[in-house]
C-alpha cells in the first residue's frame, strides 16, 4: 500500500505536522538549543501551514497529520510502554530514578490526545507537579526537579518534528525510520519507531524497514539527505547530518532486497546552510533538477553504489555528478536549473529555502512565493510553481520539501 517510487510523481499520501505546543515554547534563549533559528508567530505559522495543506488536498493529496497519527497510536498500552521506556532515562542528567518514576507515572495517565500533545510539545516542571497533585509522594524527592525552575523541561519540545522528511523517509517499497545526527532530535525517532509499530494503519503494511531508528546510531542518516530519483535510484547527501556508514548501510539493506540497484551519495559543504541535500538540490521534473546557485556542478564530488560481493556494496567514484544521475535515470542527460543572481541574493534566497521544493507531480512544485527569482526562473523553464506563504514557517530554515514525509508517490 505504501511506496515512494520517485520524487516528482504523483503525490498521493504525505504526512505533515502542523506547529503547535513546541513553537509556543521557542524563546530567544532556548531557540539554540531546541536547533530552531527565531522565534515563532505561532497562529501565523498555523495559517501557513494549513495552506500548504490544503494546497495538497486541492490536487488529491491525502494529508496525515502527525499529531493525529501519534494520539491514534498511544491508544495502545504497548505503543505508551515503547515509548516511555525509550525516552526516559534515569542517566539523563536532569532526571534520576525518582523523577523518571515520577514522569513516567504522569505520561501514562494522560489521554491519548494529551499524551501526544506533551510527547511532541514537551513537558515542563510546572505541568508535572499540577498533574502529580496530592499524589506528589508517588515518587521520592528528586535532586533534578528540586534545582529546576518552574518553566524547566522535564521533556523538551520538539519544533523540528515540523520537518517530518528528515526523521521518516520512504524509498521506494520501505521506510526508513532515521537515527537523528543532533540530540535535539533524537526522540522523535521513537514517535516515529512507535507509529510504524503499532498504529493499525502501519502496523500491517508488509513494508521494508531500512532502517529501525537509534539501533543503528551512531551511525546517522536523515530523511533531508535522501531523494528517490526512480528507476531504481537513490541520490543521498553526504553532510553534516548523514554519515558514510549510515549511506553504506541503507545502500547494503536496499540492494539486498532488490528495491534498488544504485545508490549515489555525494559531499556537501559541512554547514548549517547545506545541512541537507534537499537544501540545496531538489528534482522538479522528470529530467530536471534544481541546484543551489552557489554551488558549482561541476566541482560536486561524488560516488555511485551498487550491489557487490558478501552484501557489502561496492563503490565507483564518478567523474560527474549530474551524468551519474542522467545514466541512472537512463536519459542522455538531466537539465540542472540554476538562477542567475547576486551573490547577496543567492543567499537569501538559500536562506529562504529557494532550491527546497515539492513536486506534486512531473513538473508542478511547491514553493516559498519569497523565492520570487528562483520561482521566476522555475516558471521560464516550464515548470508549475504553487506558491505558499512561508514568513514564519520559514524561521526553521526548512521549505516544503522538509515538511512533508509522502508515504505513497507513483513512479514519474
Amino acid at each position: 500500500m505504501f511506496h515512494v517510487d520517485s520524487e516528482v510523481g504523483a503525490l498521493k499520501q504525505v504526512i505533515l505536522h502542523e506547529p503547535g505546543l513546541a513553537f509556543e515554547r521557542l524563546t530567544p534563549g532556548n531557540k539554540d538549543e531546541l536547533l530552531f533559528d527565531d522565534v515563532v508567530w505561532v497562529s501565523r505559522a498555523q495559517e501557513e501551514h494549513r495552506e500548504f495543506q490544503q494546497v495538497m488536498r486541492d490536487r488529491g493529496v491525502t494529508v496525515h497529520l502527525l499529531h493525529d497519527l501519534l494520539a491514534e497510536t498511544v491508544k495502545y498500552e504497548q505503543a505508551v510502554a515503547f515509548i516511555l521506556d525509550r525516552i526516559l532515562d534515569v542517566r539523563q542528567p536532569h532526571m534520576g530514578p525518582a523523577l523518571t518514576r515520577a514522569t513516567a507515572g504522569v505520561l501514562a495517565d494522560m489521554g491519548p490526545d494529551e499524551l501526544a500533545t506533551h510527547l511532541l510539545g514537551g513537558l515542563n516542571k510546572r505541568e508535572l507537579l499540577e498533574a502529580l497533585g496530592e499524589h506528589r509522594t508517588r515518587g521520592a524527592r528528586s535532586l533534578g526537579l528540586e534545582l529546576m525552575p518552574d518553566d524547566g523541561f522535564v521533556l523538551a519540545p520538539l519544533p523540528n518534528a515540523l520537518f517530518t522528511r528528515d526523521t521518516s523517509c520512504w524509498v521506494y517499497d520501505g521506510v526508513s525510520v532515521n537515527p537523528m545526527m543532533m540530540a535535539g532530535r533524537k526522540r522523535e525517532t521513537v514517535n516515529y519507531e512507535a507509529i510504524y509499530n503499532f498504529h493499525p494503519m502501519f502496523a500491517e503494511s508488509g513494508a521494508h524497514r531500512w532502517i529501525d531508528g537509534e539501533a543503528m546510531a551512531p551511525a546517522a542518516i536523515e530523511g533531508g539527505d535522501v531523494e528517490v530519483i526512480g528507476n531504481g535510484t537513490v541520490l543521498v547527501g553526504l553532510g553534516e547530518r548523514t554519515t558514510p556508514a549510515g549511506v553504506e548501510i541503507l545502500a547494503r539493506r536496499l540492494f539486498r532486497t532488490g528495491s534498488a540497484r544504485r545508490v549515489i551519495a555525494v559531499e556537501l559543504p559541512k554547514a548549517r546552510a547545506y545541512m541537507h541535500l534537499d537544501t540545496v538540490l531538489t528534482m522538479v521534473d522528470r529530467d530536471a533538477f534544481t541546484l543551489f546557485t552557489g554551488l558549482d556542478r561541476r566541482h560536486l564530488r561524488s560516488w555511485t553504489l551498487t550491489p557487490g560481493a558478501h552484501q557489502v556494496p561496492e563503490i565507483t567514484e564518478n567523474k560527474d555528478f549530474f551524468d551519474a544521475i542522467a545514466d541512472a535515470l537512463g536519459l542522455d542527460r538531466v537539465r540542472v536549473l540554476q538562477t542567475r543572481q547576486s551573490s547577496y541574493a543567492a543567499e537569501r534566497e538559500q536562506w529562504n529555502d529557494g532550491s527546497n521544493l515539492l513536486a506534486l507531480s512531473p513538473g508542478t512544485v511547491v514553493a516559498y512565493e519569497v523565492n520570487e527569482m528562483s520561482n521566476r526562473m522555475l516558471e521560464d523553464n516550464g515548470i508549475e510553481v504553487l506558491r505558499i506563504r512561508g514568513d514564519q514557517l520559514g524561521r526553521g530554515r526548512g521549505g516544503p520539501r522538509c515538511m512533508s514525509c509522502p508515504i505513497e508517490r507513483d513512479a514519474a
